[in-house]
């Protein structure tokens, strides 16, 4: 951003606001039974409505009859060059990482195995410079309208920041290795970061508070559930309570963290979805084990990490099989 005046650079972004990203794409594939049936067995959601002679496809499936695959939409259609002129503008300025930040989706209708599903895409906002712990820059967000045989069928909008990456000190430095009032003042430790808390998953956080790995539980048809929703997922129910889990459990699917790095973590580190005792399955660390000895079906069990003198997290230790 070096002699780059910040107003009018922003001017030049709020331009793209508006502009079509894509228009009248369409998905590769029909809505179809295969793909709806690997996707439950990948998310383990085994509800009846997406099975069967009537079945529609999961609602959170919406951006996935959009995506173009690992060789991308190749005949060139839908898209636009309004989103790579944005891209090549902030690259240009310095904003060369990108990192995804968060989605938001409005069902509309149910889609089903058959349905032709068309896109347009709009660039909705471009925000102002921001910095954040991964750097300074800008966030971009897309509105993606979804319909299915001419008829809406749903909303995606998803976020991205487009920022340049935080300045990080010299591995050299350290202690015996600084000058001045470097020397005087050791650098901050970093920190985890902190969980979103809000009134639907207070519950957990206070069980975790008290060492307590706590499982909803619905009062009318008994189904166990998490992460913690509002309503069940398996009869609509709003009425629930919890069930203490046992701490036992298993590594189901697990993924090895090696980049990018990111302050508070040291690569590599397992990250582990974890089948506990009772049927439902968490995403937490696999610790006490090399992260390449973590092994699909290891046995698992429940314990609490303090990570910093404010935040403690269950965590999940390898044990001899």
């Amino acid at each position: 951003m070096s002699g780059v005046n910040e107003a009018d650079f922003l001017g030049r972004l709020k331009k793209f606001e508006g502009q079509p990203a894509a228009t009248a794409g369409v998905g590769k594939d029909l809505v179809n039974e295969p793909m709806i049936r690997h996707w439950c067995e990948a998310m383990g959601d085994t509800h009846p409505a997406y099975t069967g002679p009537d079945a529609i496809a999961p609602p959170t499936m919406l951006q996935a009859w959009t995506m173009g695959g690992l060789p991308g939409h190749g005949d060139g259609t839908g898209r636009t060059s309004g989103y790579d002129e944005l891209f090549e503008l902030l690259d240009g300025a310095g904003f060369t990482s990108v990192v995804a930040t968060d989605c938001e989706q409005e069902y509309v209708r149910d889609l089903r195995p058959g349905d032709r599903v068309s896109y347009d895409a709009v660039i909705e906002t471009v925000s102002e410079r921001k910095t954040t712990k991964l750097g300074t820059g800008h966030f971009v967000t897309t509105r993606m309208d979804v319909s299915a045989d001419g008829e809406l069928a749903g909303t995606h909008r998803f976020r991205i920041l487009k920022y340049a990456p935080a300045q990080r000190s010299s591995p050299g430095k350290g202690p015996g290795r600084t000058e001045g009032r470097e020397a005087e003042q050791a650098p901050a430790r970093a920190l985890r970061p902190r969980p979103v808390i809000n009134r639907d998953n207070a519950g957990f956080w206070a069980g975790v508070a008290e060492h307590r790995l706590l499982i909803q539980r619905c009062e009318e048809c008994a189904e166990l559930r998490f992460p913690w929703l509002p309503g069940c997922n398996a009869c609509g129910s709003g009425r629930w309570d919890t069930v203490g889990a046992s701490g036992r459990g298993t590594v189901f699917s697990y993924v090895v963290m090696h980049h990018p790095p990111f302050p508070a973590f040291d690569p590599p580190y397992a990250v582990g979805l974890i089948e506990l005792a009772e049927g439902v399955r968490i995403i937490s660390n696999v610790v006490g084990v090399a992260a390449d000895e973590v092994r699909i079906g290891m046995p698992v069990r429940l314990e609490f990490q303090r990570v910093d003198d404010e935040l403690e997290l269950p965590v999940f230790r390898a044990e001899a099989a």
